[in-house]
């Protein structure tokens, strides 16, 4: 169905210059690094409040070298969702603007800032994030992973679902087109529109790895045991080049007869299914027998 490109010669030979060229016995300047602090882990990161009492999640600070001396790091909190000190969370140290600091000792390049969430706030299945913003002190911030969100939720529940959750990138997608497995690739939620209280529509992009135009599904989850997604019939997805016609032919896609996909809110998992279709320029349609399954994963 796809295929991978080979190095080309030029690109080989062009390779073996530049290796021919190294001299290892010539000594190199050692560039060392300058003094930054930045946080540590992903730029999204994920508090599950699902216990009573909570364990403690630490988030991390370090540092791009190591001193002889103590250093301060200063930091700062905001919460978008409205999440308060005292309500939802505690950290000690931090005063009611959302400051605070932790002392990375001298010989080490780390140190952690303990999250206690509240767990009475987050029995209903609420969620809050938390910005943290590396500022100004004895260490420069640096210019990555600075700032990062902290993601509180409780208990997740498949009924109540906001869209948002699911916008951006899936990267472990896999797909089974007729029995023809391919992937893990990467596929992306682009957009998003709320139809309803319980439905709404997605715009999934790179569908098929191969060009595609981006394609929409749409979500509903009045049952949310049986959370569905479908499609209706959409023309011009790309050339028919990309399934083994020609351009004459512009590929389509249309819902799978008898088969209906699903979504998880919590597992960040899509299951699309679908039929391939081809129409030729006098508008005859051709339609795959095989259903084309695209399995979304973060």
């Amino acid at each position: 169905m796809k295929f991978i490109k080979n190095l080309s010669l030029s690109a080989m030979a062009g390779l073996m210059l530049l290796l021919a060229s190294c001299d290892k016995t010539k000594p190199y300047e050692i560039v060392t690094p300058s003094s930054e602090a930045h946080f540590i882990g992903k730029d999204v990161q994920v508090y599950a409040v699902e216990t009573d009492p909570v364990p403690v999640y630490n988030v991390v600070i370090g540092t791009t070298d190591v001193s002889t001396t103590d250093r301060v790091i200063n930091f700062k909190i905001t919460s978008p969702s409205g999440a308060v000190a005292g309500t939802h969370y505690t950290i000690d140290g931090v005063g009611t603007d959302g400051t605070g600091s932790v002392v990375i000792k001298a010989g080490e390049a780390l140190a952690t800032v303990p999250v206690q969430a509240i767990y009475s706030a987050y029995t209903t299945g609420r969620k809050d994030s938390l910005v943290f913003n590396i500022l100004a002190s004895d260490v420069k911030p640096a210019g990555f992973l600075n700032p990062i969100t902290l993601v509180l939720r409780g208990p997740c529940f498949e009924g109540s679902v906001n869209l948002n959750e699911l916008l951006g990138d899936y990267l472990n997608t896999n797909e089974d087109f007729g029995g023809g497995l391919y992937g893990p690739y990467a596929t992306a939620i682009s957009a998003i529109t709320s139809t309803g209280a319980t439905s709404g529509t997605i715009t999934v992009d790179n569908i098929f790895d191969f060009g595609w135009a981006p394609i929409t599904f749409k979500l509903d989850w009045s049952d949310p045991a049986n959370r569905t997604v479908t499609l209706d019939q959409q023309e011009g997805i790309a050339g028919g080049s990309t399934i083994q016609l020609d351009d004459t032919y512009q590929v389509m896609v249309r819902a799978f007869e008898g088969e209906v996909g699903t979504f998880s809110v919590c597992t960040q998992k899509i299951t699309l299914k679908m039929q391939i279709g081809a129409k030729d320029a006098s508008g005859g349609e051709l339609w795959s027998s095989s259903l084309y399954v695209v399995d979304l994963a973060r």
